[in-house]
């Protein structure tokens, strides 16, 4: 099926590579890649309004959340309190400079940039073009890299370890924060990338013709990997972004091993070091990942136990097992199941950041116990070495191009008269 249409209304899928015309749609619709069932695109009515209310409130609960005290502690008649800064402050005082940043990034910095970043793309606030595309690149890049509910994931887990010492409360600006997290996340949901590339600048039209159903390389296309336009192979730069891009990410599988390796040289340390020393009474008690589900399941804490357990221990593990499997297809080696390879690759790509639960429980544990000569808590060295294993395979997931994988499916009859230029 041969066609000439505006751009905008084709796509290239950015997890297979195939063409596909993008059929009308009714508010709330998502249009998917009838190859792998990838999103595509999604149609919101009042595509401006919705994420600016959301944005602009995400932004006002985070302010309140940083103002209020977050969570406290009473354990003896000593009670405790601490608000979200003080969490970083701590952090720094206790020399592990490193996981204070990672939080302030993570959690507060990335997310706030992201809003405001959609709030001056959405409105079309007047600045340079340059600039604009600048802020519309880097906010796809970071939406991932916003850790702000998987914090509060960490912060319940950590109710429950600290039950066990003492009567725990929730502070002024808790339900803030809960509030900010599903606001910020629906704020993202609203922002479709096709459309707000399209808002900020045309597609450029391709100048030859589209074959509906077939991959881009077998057209000599290629899908900008930031602002998805249509391009041709030879073409190095972006006519729309001015970003420059190949074909398949460059050198993919080999970046890919090579982060893939380095996290599991960081995963042994972080698994035997101690995440955290507990300083009860003056007895030090050093604590690993592994003896904290212990002592959580030993104490009946199932639930928690199995939390910690599944998003520190089994998802990296399985994580790397999963990157490396990906890897290892796209080389050449193993049956041709694209299907199974893509529900891998989704599955990591979705589960990585999870991983860092253990961290800001850590996080948590180390701002709030600060009871004097009765009990604290500070981060250890795994805490650290075992961020940075989930940052590395985060990164590892980033490099591998998914397009390896359907690379491999053999050619149809119409695809091959097309590389033959028939």
């Amino acid at each position: 099926m041969c066609e000439h249409h505006h751009a905008t209304r084709h796509i290239l899928c950015s997890q297979c590579d195939m063409l596909v015309a993008l059929p009308p749609l009714q508010h709330g619709h998502k249009a998917t890649c009838p190859r792998c069932g990838s999103t595509l695109t999604t149609e919101w009515d009042a595509p401006r309004q919705r994420p600016t209310a959301y944005a602009i409130v995400a932004l006002f609960m985070l302010l309140l959340s940083n103002l209020f005290p977050f969570v406290n502690m009473k354990v003896a008649g000593v009670t405790s309190e601490v608000t979200l800064l003080e969490i970083p402050r701590v952090m720094f005082s206790e020399d592990y400079a490193s996981l204070g940043t990672f939080f302030l990034l993570f959690v507060q910095l990335v997310p706030a940039f992201c809003l405001v970043t959609i709030l001056l793309l959405v409105n079309r606030v007047p600045m340079d073009f340059r600039l604009k595309i600048g802020l519309a690149r880097i906010l796809f890049q970071l939406k991932s890299w916003g850790m702000a509910e998987i914090f509060l994931a960490g912060v319940l887990v950590s109710f429950v370890k600290l039950m066990a010492y003492g009567d725990v409360g929730i502070g002024s600006s808790f339900i803030p924060w809960c509030l900010f997290c599903l606001l910020q996340l629906r704020a993202f949901q609203c922002v479709d990338r096709h459309w707000l590339w399209d808002d900020i600048a045309p597609a450029p039209k391709p100048a030859q013709t589209l074959h509906i159903g077939v991959p881009g390389i077998r057209q000599g296309l290629r899908s900008c990997p930031c602002c998805t336009a249509i391009v041709a192979i030879d073409q190095p730069v972006c006519p729309r972004c001015h970003t420059r891009g190949q074909a398949r990410r460059r050198n993919s599988i080999q970046w890919t091993l090579a982060l893939l390796v380095t996290s599991i040289l960081l995963y042994l340390p972080a698994n035997i070091l101690p995440i955290m020393v507990t300083d009860l009474l003056g007895d030090r008690m050093p604590s690993t990942i592994l003896a904290g589900v212990i002592l959580l399941w030993s104490e009946g804490s199932y639930p928690v136990a199995l939390v910690i357990f599944i998003a520190s221990i089994m998802v990296p593990t399985l994580k790397m097992i999963g990157i490396a499997w990906l890897c290892i297809d796209a080389k050449g080696h193993g049956k041709r199941d694209c299907e199974r390879m893509h529900i891998i690759y989704e599955v990591v790509e979705f589960v990585g950041r999870w991983s860092m639960i253990d961290v800001f429980v850590i996080a948590v544990l180390s701002a709030l116990v600060r009871m004097g000569g009765l009990m604290n808590i500070y981060p250890a060295m795994g805490a650290l070495m075992f961020a940075l294993v989930v940052i590395i395979t985060m990164f590892a997931a980033m490099t591998f191009d998914p397009r390896l994988t359907w690379d491999r499916e053999p050619l149809t009859r119409h695809e091959e008269s097309l590389e033959h230029g028939e």
